[in-house]
């Protein structure tokens, strides 16, 4: 006992426990003949820190890899980080700005040289702050989507896309940054609702005195004007037909053409045609021909091709040209509207449609198969509700842009060749070799060819990470590859459903002709306890390592968990690790208590002991069940939610009270082995939640080797259960519940022994618990309760506790009476529902059996009570 600390120091623990299993290596797997349990992490940006997005989401998935371990499978969780081109390329871009550079004022190397730097500085921040989480991850795979290997795997699979014919290049609207100064793909795009203006603008007709008028909700666009277009069904736009009309303001003469894609109802049923600015104008654009202006430089100001405005930004220009519309009197009207605006989700300003020359992949030969496997549950989500939102997006994918603007990530192997052309290699001798085939000049060297500027989407690396991970795009076939993937689990937010999951599955089927992953776990996102999404911006963030600090790993991993059913947002509050540091005391003082106990190897064991023994076994056995069958459906809060009632209500609060020996008084060796047996078992239920308080106390149970973890124990075989002993024991506790609320009510000390009268019928073989527990002196069978006594029913048995001279009998006679007239009135809304012959007839079997349930338990209380009334009034 001197071992073991009087009050629970998280810090006392986390950081020995962890050193003990990296020096172990309990974290580590090599192919062997168990059946694999592989995870690989939702690689974290290089950037990152700890968040609580990051807490749910590698909490939930060393849950699963700790439970896998306990079940004899061979768990191997795979570490690692994404480069994240944008956020990392604005970070060098920001500190380097503190220091006076400027990105443009650098070559690509030396930019590079300043992206590494900061990268080997920051980059493993995350990953070792997910130690303190309790995290066992096998660090010794640790990889990172600009390593060596995976970088080669990148450029390998891009080279064989494009072989394949799949990846093209050419000259499409796509969604640009201008802030980053590169295009994103749609899934980087936020469109969020936004209180903004109607222009209606004057377009002189030409050759006439009319005007046309035009709705547009971005007037800086017009110097990109090509065209008006009208629908031909719209009748009130007729007199424009074969007509061509006067940009205002620009003086471009444009045709008016027609397409039953415009919107009747919308403005004036007059379209503005800007193909170089707008996607839908594109496709105008493509269709009838037209010239497309592009007015935008690359960081959102007017070109020289606007012919107005140069220079100025497009929101200032926005503006002024309302003014300028003004006086030339070309401004009908302007009107409030709301719409929804597309924003950079790295870097929060607005997008904007542009012609770019970029490289492209073609998605929908490899949707089919991604798509056949989700819908027929080859792989399943949890909760399945996501599929629906998989669905419709893989039915309506699009080509991927996978170009990026940067230097930073991997850099597009296109070639291009001094005469004009392009090949595509992996590797620079590669490429040197295609070039002079495809140009059929042998002399040509290195230094003639040009590496195309762009990197890839970053996406374009992590959509192989379950197998560039066991390096088989490099090395197909080989034994880790086929050992590990399938990988088992992913866990990951429904945020990044297209992004990442839906990609990494199209991958799985065209390089491995297999899924990436059995399930898709989806978390959901933590928000505060008034729901708001945690950010920094808002401030309503916790520090996680702060929160470690004050409530210990194990108790923030059982808070998080308390509140995170699959799917469904996470309401946090401080108050659910307070709840769980709670819980880790309880455990604390429970192990206390019991190995306090001196233990007597000649005693023989209570009745009462020997019941409670039973009782808990068929218990334990029975939430062991239950776990498993939560943990298969991914219900992993009620699997914690289990395990932590039995521990709390059943073990601590009726086992150890059963069992427990009188003051200063020993422990029989029978009682006492069961019971650390059973706090063996209830530990390795917890440990995947609660590694750390688990660890320390299960070494304690009983003395250990220096090479022994609860972490590699082997988690029981479930026993036969013994239902009807759990079921009579239910019984046992409501009267002795019973009891305890009459000394409270008539403020009986606990100490004073009482009688127990029963009437009707009573199964005696729990007598010993009941004795115990209520501290009954007597239990004794009678037909006709004592008339002074308290009662209570269970089921239709009446239980009594004789009060003697110590009963008010007016205020006794008072309280049964209100009682009496409650039930009455309970028994009288009962019997109107069952006489109900609609409800009888449509409500389920159940539901009706419930009510006549509370009809025949009403009538026996009442009866009950009518006789206790009539013996006080006698």
């Amino acid at each position: 006992m001197n071992e073991i600390a009087t009050k629970y120091n998280p810090a006392d623990v986390e950081e020995k426990w962890y050193a003990y299993w990296l020096k172990n290596g309990y974290f580590k797997s090599r192919p062997d003949g168990r059946e694999p349990y592989t995870v690989v992490i939702p690689p974290p940006n290089v950037t990152g820190v700890l968040h609580m997005g990051h807490m749910l989401n590698n909490t939930i998935q060393d849950i699963l890899v700790r439970r896998a371990r306990m079940t004899g499978k061979n768990a191997c969780w795979v570490p690692g980080t994404d480069h994240a081109s944008i956020a990392t390329e604005a970070k060098v871009v920001n500190k380097l700005a503190t220091q006076g550079i400027k990105k443009t004022d650098l070559t690509r190397d030396e930019f590079l040289k300043h992206a590494w730097e900061w990268t080997d500085t920051h980059g493993g921040i995350i990953l070792k702050q997910l130690r303190k989480l309790g995290a066992s991850c096998d660090w010794d795979r640790t990889a990172f989507t600009m390593d060596e290997k995976r970088s080669e795997s990148v450029l390998k699979v891009f080279v064989d896309l494009y072989n394949k014919g799949l990846i093209y290049r050419g000259v499409r609207m796509v969604n640009w940054d201008p802030k980053a100064l590169t295009a994103l793909s749609d899934e980087e795009v936020i469109y969020k609702e936004e209180h903004s203006k109607l222009f209606y603008l004057r377009y002189k007709i030409e050759g006439e005195d009319g005007y046309a008028i035009v709705a547009t909700t971005r007037p800086e666009t017009i110097m990109g004007d090509t065209a008006m277009c009208i629908n031909p069904n719209d009748p009130k736009n007729k007199h424009l037909r074969g007509k061509k009309v006067i940009v205002p303001l620009v003086n471009r003469i444009i045709p008016v053409i027609e397409d039953d894609y415009v919107d009747i109802e919308f403005g004036t049923g007059c379209l503005k045609v800007t193909p170089a600015h707008d996607v839908n104008d594109y496709m105008l654009g493509e269709k009838y021909n037209l010239p497309s202006i592009d007015i935008f430089n690359d960081n959102g100001t007017l070109s020289e091709a606007a012919g107005l405005y140069i220079g100025m930004d497009r929101f200032e220009v926005r503006k002024q040209i309302e003014e300028d519309l003004k006086k030339a009197d070309l401004l009908e009207k302007v009107e409030a509207y709301t719409n929804k605006v597309g924003y950079s989700e790295r870097t929060n300003v607005v997008i904007e449609p542009k012609l770019s020359m970029q490289w492209f992949l073609k998605m929908s030969d490899l949707a089919k198969p991604a798509l056949e496997a989700v819908m027929n549950d080859d792989i399943k989500f949890y909760p399945s509700k996501y599929k629906n939102t998989y669905r419709y997006w893989m039915e309506n994918i699009k080509d991927w842009c996978i170009s990026r603007q940067l230097w930073w990530g991997h850099r597009i192997p296109a070639y291009y060749l001094p005469e004009g052309g392009y090949v595509v290699a992996a590797k620079e001798e590669e490429a040197l070799k295609l070039a002079r085939e495809k140009s059929g000049n042998f002399a040509l060297q290195m230094s003639d060819l040009h590496q195309d500027e762009d990197c890839l989407d970053t996406w374009f690396s992590s959509w192989l990470w379950p197998i560039s991970l066991f390096d088989g795009i490099n090395n197909p076939g080989n034994e880790e590859i086929k050992y590990y993937y399938p990988t088992s689990d992913l866990v990951t937010g429904p945020d990044i459903i297209f992004f990442w999951v839906a990609r990494m599955i199209m991958a799985g089927y065209e390089y491995e002709k297999d899924k990436p992953f059995r399930n898709v776990y989806f978390t959901g996102i933590v928000r505060d306890k008034i729901g708001r999404k945690m950010s920094k911006s808002l401030g309503n963030s916790p520090d996680p390592l702060e929160l470690i600090e004050k409530y210990g790993a194990d108790g923030v991993r059982m808070g998080m968990m308390l509140s995170a059913p699959a799917g469904n947002d996470i309401l946090f509050d401080d108050a659910l690790c307070e709840q769980g540091r709670n819980f880790n005391n309880k455990i604390w003082n429970a192990f206390r208590l019991v190995k306090g106990w001196a233990v007597d190897d000649n005693l023989l064991q209570p009745e009462s002991a020997a019941i409670a023994v039973r009782w808990f076994d068929s218990l334990l056995n029975r939430a062991m069940d239950e776990i498993a069958d939560l943990f298969g459906k991914y219900r992993l809060s009620e699997a914690l939610m289990t395990v932590y009632k039995l521990f709390w209500d059943e073990f601590s609060s009726w086992y150890l009270e059963m069992i427990k020996p009188a003051y200063q008084q020993p422990i029989d060796k029978y009682t006492y082995e069961s019971t650390l047996q059973f706090f063996d078992i209830l530990l390795k239920l917890l440990h995947p939640f609660m590694p750390f308080i688990t660890e320390e106390l299960w070494q304690h149970i009983v003395s250990r080797k220096d090479n022994e973890s609860i972490m590699i124990e082997q988690l029981p075989i479930v026993k036969p259960i013994d239902e009807a002993l759990v079921s009579g024991f239910e019984s046992v506790k409501e009267v002795i519940s019973g009891v305890r609320t009459i000394r409270l009510q008539k403020n009986i000390p606990n100490k004073e022994a009482l009688e127990l009268q029963i009437v009707g019928e009573h199964n005696t073989d729990y007598d010993s618990v009941i004795t115990k527990l209520a501290n009954i002196s007597a239990i004794n069978r009678v037909t006709e309760k004592d008339i002074t006594a308290a009662a209570f029913l269970v089921g239709t048995t009446e239980y009594a506790i004789p009060l003697g001279n110590s009963i008010d009998i007016e205020a006794e006679l008072k309280k049964q009476e209100e009682e009496l007239k409650y039930l009455q009135g309970f028994l009288k809304s009962v019997k109107a529902k069952l006489g109900n012959e609609r409800f009888v007839s449509n409500a389920p079997a159940q539901v009706v059996e419930n009510e006549r349930k509370k009809q025949s338990d009403a009538e026996s209380k009442i009866k009950s009570l009518e006789e206790s009334i009539a013996a006080l009034k006698k």
